[in-house]
């Protein structure tokens, strides 16, 4: 009897653990929705046992093409993935909202036909650009200031247009850009420093400028010595490539032109702006151009313009034209000049400089203030002949002292901040952001090795919010586009520039104004969640895949079922994808995507290696 009772006890031994164990993960179950619904001491502790564990069953992502697999999170949709072909060839360097046969369609007056006219819904190409044969890696900055691989843009008529200017030459492989231009003929680097014995370019109050009608933007390229950022622009017109070349050579640029729309940026945003024989006719439509540059020119700040009509009475001749017209040009714009409260600090040879005043109260001014009451709504306003008057403050002091030298003023405390002009943003709200970004960006670097190696030179953060992405990254390796959708709940662009850093206006429904393959890291935080029933999906990130060069990087930040749907899409794009938990832990739903697109080029139907310049 007892022998047959052994068995039996045994059984009811080996049982218990069962029975422990299944009590276990009832009492954890209760215990982690509990934690989950956000009551009790229990968060905490999660959150720190989160941190200190490595849930991540994968290594840190290498940004070379290569296979990349999902931790974690999961999408078991692939098996259906829509793939998306290439374009045809002629379109390698296809700007949507610039197509040179559109514009044709529209009125060359004020030169309407080179801004922005996108196509319909119908009209989209919703293919992939492809990269032309041959594309090479750029050069890394600095190098790439001076020299630009000849099959990455592969036009050769500024070569033989600005031979006698020294813009561009050609050698082998390779353009070299000696740094001249048509109005400093000995180098960028001599007119730059005679423009700094005039204007403060060397102690960080001049951080900001506004390069219209760029060229190739040389002036921007050599600026960044000064550790001025230039903002450049020229429109897409008969010289080839000229912003394609700025930024193959690591400048900042946008397609863009003064014509009827107002530019594209907020209102006192630039410490100074430039026209370098631009061919801008700044004194036709009452003035209505520089008053434009008035708009977004700081109190204090500088405009210069050096070419004609200045010193006209010794370059008549040499300019073709007629000594009387080129009289009259200048007398109105010094007469809008002095209207707009801007003092002459110098002139000499072909270059003037003006100052804006800080100041301009009880000036009797014609024509009459703009009736807007918001000056940074412009995304496709009509530019107007009117005045845009000084901030309403007790004293503009307060406006003219928060314009702090750089860097100083990256992380400083914005005036549209402190001001409280800005809804919903304090100077506390404003400092945890900071905070917060630079906790993002050290996340990042830990799954992107190269972040900071120099490899990625043009960076664009498709919504910067406060801009604390791009200050977290600041380096002269790099600079970034920060864009300011025009459907955000805030417009936060201004304290953007207060900051010392650059960016644009931009409605994500349609392309950037920019060529393809022009960025090597794209950050894209919310953007999805934003445009949420807004417009295509598929659209947007075909338009990134347009702007970013092959084995370029994009970041993408958002609700975990936004991101499913983001690399459900991108799979089909030749993009090669890795979804991580947020750096808090899993128990958040913001994840964050890391994407590479793949190398191939026109004529080819599977992705390779990328050469590499030396």
């Amino acid at each position: 009897m007892a022998y047959k009772g052994i068995p039996n006890e045994r059984r009811s031994r080996s049982s218990m653990p069962i029975f422990v164990i299944v009590a276990l993960c009832c009492a954890f179950y209760i215990l982690g929705a509990w934690q989950r619904s956000g009551f009790g001491k229990g968060d905490s502790i999660a959150l720190e046992v989160t941190k200190q564990a490595d849930c991540s069953v994968l290594s840190n992502l290498q940004y070379e093409t290569q296979e990349i697999r999902d931790a974690r999170v999961t999408d078991d949709s692939d098996t259906d993935i829509k793939e998306f072909k290439p374009c045809d060839d002629q379109y390698i360097d296809y700007t949507p909202c610039q197509d040179q046969m559109r514009a044709m369609m529209f009125p060359r007056e004020n030169m309407n036909y080179r801004e922005r006219h996108c196509p319909t819904e119908e009209g989209k190409l919703r293919c992939l650009v492809p990269a032309p044969k041959g594309y090479v890696t750029p050069f890394p900055w600095p190098k790439s200031r001076d020299y630009v691989p000849f099959a990455n843009a592969p036009y050769k008529s500024l070569t033989v247009e600005k031979a006698v200017q020294n813009w561009i030459q050609y050698e082998g492989n390779v353009f070299r850009f000696p740094g001249g231009g048509t109005q400093f003929p000995n180098g960028a680097d001599a007119y730059i420093e005679d423009l700094a014995s005039i204007i403060p370019l060397d102690n960080g109050l001049v951080r900001t400028a506004l390069d219209t009608g760029c060229g190739v933007a040389s002036w921007g390229a050599y600026l960044f010595k000064k550790n001025v950022i230039a903002m450049s622009f020229a429109p897409r017109d008969s010289h080839e490539a000229q912003v394609q070349f700025a930024l193959e050579r690591g400048v900042p640029a946008v397609i863009g032109v003064l014509g009827t729309i107002k530019l594209p940026y907020p209102s006192r945003a630039f410490d100074m702006a430039h026209c370098s024989r631009c061919l801008i006719p700044w004194a036709s439509n009452n003035g209505m151009y520089m008053m434009e540059v008035d708009r977004v020119l700081r109190p204090g700040g500088y405009w210069v313009l050096s070419g004609p009509p200045i010193n006209w009475i010794n370059n008549y001749q040499a300019w073709q034209r007629p000594k009387e017209e080129l009289e009259e040009e200048q007398r109105k714009i010094e007469e809008t000049a002095e209207r707009l409260c801007w003092e002459k600090k110098h002139e000499r040879g072909e270059i003037a400089i003006w100052q804006k005043r800080t100041n301009c109260h009880g000036k009797d001014l014609e024509p009459a203030m703009c009736k807007s009451t918001n000056p940074d709504d412009v995304w496709y306003k009509k530019m107007e002949a009117c005045i845009t008057p000084y901030p309403e403050t007790t004293h503009l002091e307060e406006v003219v002292g928060a314009w702090k030298p750089f860097p100083e003023r990256l992380n400083a405390i914005p005036y549209r901040v402190s001001s409280g002009s800005i809804p919903g943003v304090s100077a506390d709200s404003f400092q945890e952001d900071n905070k917060t970004w630079r906790k993002h960006v050290n996340f990042y670097k830990t799954e992107n090795k190269i972040m900071s190696s120099g490899r990625y030179r043009n960076i664009m953060d498709m919504n910067a919010g406060l801009g604390s992405f791009a200050a977290a990254l600041e380096s002269p390796k790099l600079w970034v586009m920060n864009v300011m959708p025009t459907i955000a709940k805030r417009d936060t662009l201004g304290v953007i520039y207060e900051r010392g850093l650059i960016g644009i206006y931009h409605d994500w429904c349609e392309a950037f104004s920019t060529y393809p393959r022009t960025y090597d890291l794209i950050h894209a935080h919310g953007v999805f969640s934003l445009y949420k029933d807004k417009c295509n999906m598929e659209d947007i990130l075909l338009e990134m895949d347009r702007i970013l060069r092959p084995e370029g990087a994009v970041i993408f930040r958002d609700e975990v079922d936004v991101l499913l749907k983001v690399k459900r899409i991108v799979g089909g794009m030749r993009w090669n994808t890795k979804m991580v938990d947020h750096e808090d832990g899993p128990l958040i739903t913001e994840k964050v995507l890391f994407a590479v697109k793949q190398y191939w080029v026109a004529g080819e139907s599977s992705s390779t290696s990328a050469p590499q310049m030396g």
